[in-house]
């Protein structure tokens, strides 16, 4: 347990074999330690009853503790940060344009207990799921699942989420499970999706394939009981880069092909860890940035300031560029101390990030809302940006 707390502590950059090694070795512990905690005391006690303890074994057992407890402190710092990214996304007054509705429904205290006694993806008994229909020809890259209340409510907000893993590895019901399950409890129709991989897939056929889900969801949403008019799009990782991609993107014919007239906007993206870089070989038009425009949907961002995977500092400047261009709201978080994929376990810090997308969908949902952040005005002839 040593090993992981310290790389969580102080993770390790470089090189990149090191740091995504390290980044395995401290994912469950950088999330949820108290579940290190609950192994680590039980096991020091029987050693020291059975004699076999010395001096050296307890200093080391209570380094390592103190190591987890500052772990799990530094984990429950995350709640004032993304209250501040919120206040300075959408403005001071933001809680006073969310719809009285929408306001009742927001969480007001956290799910401790579940957090301590449960921290792995458990579906809640209210929800189903509907596994593996599909939307496209790739056969089982091409299938999604449905998740929603079993009360079926009507004219529920949509939530389609993608996957991450370098666009070569990954599937769907496996990363942001909290977020979809709590979603899907409380009246949405959650979709998460698979999509072609590499190498027998490249860009933009990903994109591709995130485009035929949107339109599944313009046409079949109602059948679960959506509101395909409301569709929010979130993605982790590889699947953030998607994510950008299509909510920056909408109706492009070049993304489209032989359903070039399908509706594919959608109503806002929220990014988890994400990538925003160019597509390996196939240069900058491959990026998220060479499609800003001031028209863009309001976008979450949350990113780790430890991310060794991707560096922080990509997801500052991506933010940057994007509030200088758009008139919609960006909302950009930096999770103290959080690594990549921190949206696994139902974690502290996932948790109050979850509470922070369900207050930004709340806002973003509300008719009444304070016009949109930036104070300058938008030109129709604004200038493309450069890579």
């Amino acid at each position: 347990m040593g090993v992981p707390t310290l790389l969580a502590l102080r993770p390790v950059r470089r090189p990149a074999e090191l740091a995504e090694l390290g980044f395995l070795l401290n994912l469950g512990i950088n999330e949820i330690p108290h579940a290190a905690l609950v192994l680590l005391v039980p096991a020091t006690v029987m050693t020291a009853v059975d004699g076999d303890l010395d001096a050296f074994g307890w200093a080391a057992a209570a380094l390592v503790a103190t190591g987890l407890t500052v772990v799990a402190v530094r984990g429950h710092r995350s709640t004032q940060s993304l209250q501040r990214a919120l206040d300075d996304g959408l403005g001071d007054g933001w809680r006073t344009a969310v719809a009285p509705d929408l306001a009742t429904a927001l969480r007001r205290r956290r799910p401790y207990m579940r957090i301590l006694a449960m921290p792995f993806r458990l579906r809640p008994r209210t929800v189903v799921r509907v596994r593996n229909v599909s939307y496209g020809e790739a056969g089982r890259r091409n299938l999604l699942d449905v998740y929603h209340h079993r009360s079926r409510p009507a004219d529920a907000p949509v939530l389609i989420h993608l996957h991450g893993g370098k666009y070569r590895q990954g599937r769907k019901s496996t990363q942001s499970m909290p977020l979809v399950h709590r979603l899907a409890r409380q009246g949405w129709v959650v979709v998460s999706a698979n999509y072609r991989l590499r190498p027998a897939a490249s860009h933009p056929d990903h994109l591709i394939d995130v485009k035929k889900v949107i339109a599944w969801v313009r046409r079949h949403g109602a059948e679960y009981g959506a509101d395909p008019s409301t569709l929010f799009i979130s993605g982790s990782s590889a699947g953030g880069h998607l994510a950008l991609l299509a909510g920056l993107t909408p109706g492009d014919a070049a993304f489209q092909p032989g359903f070039e007239d399908a509706d594919t906007s959608v109503t806002a993206v929220i990014v988890f860890n994400g990538y925003y870089g160019h597509y390996f070989d196939r240069g900058d038009h491959s990026a998220p940035a060479s499609y800003l425009r001031p028209d863009a949907p309001p976008v979450l961002l949350v990113h780790g300031d430890r991310d060794t995977l991707v560096p922080v500092e990509s997801a500052r400047g991506f933010a940057e560029r994007l509030r200088e261009v758009s008139a919609g709201a960006v909302v950009y978080a930096e999770l103290p101390w959080a690594q990549h994929a921190f949206d696994l376990f139902h974690s502290l810090r996932f948790e109050a990030v979850v509470d922070t997308v369900e207050a930004f969908a709340a806002w973003v949902r509300s008719p009444g809302r304070a016009s949109e952040r930036l104070d300058r005005q938008c030109h129709s002839d604004f200038r493309t940006i450069d890579g």
